[in-house]
């Protein structure tokens, strides 16, 4: 076992277990390896054409914040084999975040929307300035391809259509996956889940586009994402921070979203329009989140025939360790299915459905000092008790 170190070690024992096809894993970004100091933030997304295309921040120090470049590798294979890395997106001094990415269904072409912080400054310094304008702000971008992930276009500023004017300082797309809606009066929207600032006080919404991503709006903010916390600077306190959302079975959207504060588990709220409006933020009893990005995907869709199911991964513990796969067949409701991928450590994941039907999560391992693929079959993750699905080919 040369080479491998603890933490990986407990991750594949974990996976060494009856059930099912194993699961395999495949090192992806490995920071001495591949030129920078620090990779982390993955986002994955199967293309049109059945390319694999894995996105992560290539950071020049162990920050948020460090001239991060976005980065993505390739792979033909369904996740066996990994090209070259390659930049997609440069501010120079500027430090670009969240890789949020989303495949437009009719042409095939990849959006990818991300933020760029002003140089030296991260998101809890008192720099970063409200409004649209000037160099002391966060600012939003999108780079889209039209060539299955070869090529980018130069990066779109979206800010004034994506961020409130007043009062907002930091945003965030993400970090993983965007949407576009299968049913309803909003069938073919494209949507991204959004989270803005100042630190410590964030609210969650999302922003969409109706002209596959030639313009752009934003709905409101979630109800219920701050508390009264009394020892708090003014009183108040976010339970919500980095977000994703999925599609439900009759067009409504549920968020899945990382827990800031209040109890350890994962946040969640609904949205009958859209995106425009939601419920308040509730808690998500089944998933414990000690304070990190995880990672909700549907995984089949009812509409198509079968069962609908829903899948969530992320760290089942008080720290980020204990990598867990779950599975939902009601919607999100409960998440009764569950099975641990890695043992170990285990940070922010990233959800996907290969062409053959395997679930693939792109994770970070070894306390994020490497970005690794697994892939995993539906019989493993349910212990071979996965009922008959006309959408399982």
């Amino acid at each position: 076992m040369r080479g491998l170190c603890w933490g990986l070690f407990l991750c594949l024992i974990a996976s060494i277990r009856s059930s099912g096809t194993e699961p395999t894993t495949t090192d992806v970004f490995v920071p001495k390896t591949d030129g920078f100091k620090s990779i982390r933030i993955p986002a994955v997304v199967v293309t049109n054409q059945g390319t694999l295309v894995a996105f992560a921040e290539g950071r020049a120090a162990n920050a948020d914040q460090a001239k991060n470049k976005l980065v993505l590798k390739r792979s033909q294979d369904g996740g066996k084999s990994w090209g070259p890395i390659a930049v997609v997106a440069d501010a120079g001094d500027r430090s670009l975040n969240n890789p949020c990415i989303v495949v437009e269904r009719e042409h095939g072409q990849l959006l990818l929307m991300y933020q760029s912080f002003p140089a030296n400054v991260s998101e809890r310094s008192k720099a970063v300035e409200p409004g649209h304008e000037g160099d002391r702000i966060v600012r939003n971008h999108l780079i889209m391809s039209n060539d299955d992930s070869l090529t980018w276009s130069k990066p779109r500023d979206v800010t004034g259509l994506t961020k409130r004017a007043v009062g907002v300082t930091t945003i965030a797309s993400g970090p993983g996956l965007g949407i576009q809606l299968r049913h309803g009066p909003h069938a073919g929207r494209l949507l991204f889940p959004m989270n803005e600032g100042p630190f410590g006080l964030w609210n969650i919404y999302a922003v969409y586009s109706d002209d596959q991503g030639k313009t752009w709006a934003m709905g409101d903010v979630a109800p219920g994402g701050l508390i009264d916390t009394p020892n708090a600077k003014g009183g108040k306190t976010s339970t919500v921070n980095e977000a994703q959302f999925v599609e439900l079975n009759d067009g409504s959207i549920r968020f899945n979203v990382r827990r800031w504060a209040g109890k350890a588990v994962r946040k969640t709220c609904l949205s009958r329009d859209g995106g425009l409006t939601w419920s308040n933020v509730e808690d998500v009893p089944d998933l414990i989140d000690p304070s990190c990005m995880a990672s909700i995907y549907r995984y089949t869709d009812p509409a198509a025939g079968g069962i609908g199911r829903l899948l969530f991964s992320g760290p089942q513990s008080t720290k980020r360790e204990n990598g867990t796969l779950f599975l939902s067949d009601d919607e999100g409701v409960s998440w009764p299915v569950h099975r641990v991928l890695c043992a170990g450590s285990f940070g922010y994941s990233c959800l996907t459905a290969l062409p053959d039907g395997s679930i693939g999560c792109l994770y970070e391992a070894e306390g994020a000092n490497r970005i690794v693929f697994a892939r995993v079959t539906l019989d493993w993750l349910t212990h071979g008790k996965a009922r008959a699905d006309r959408n399982e080919d």
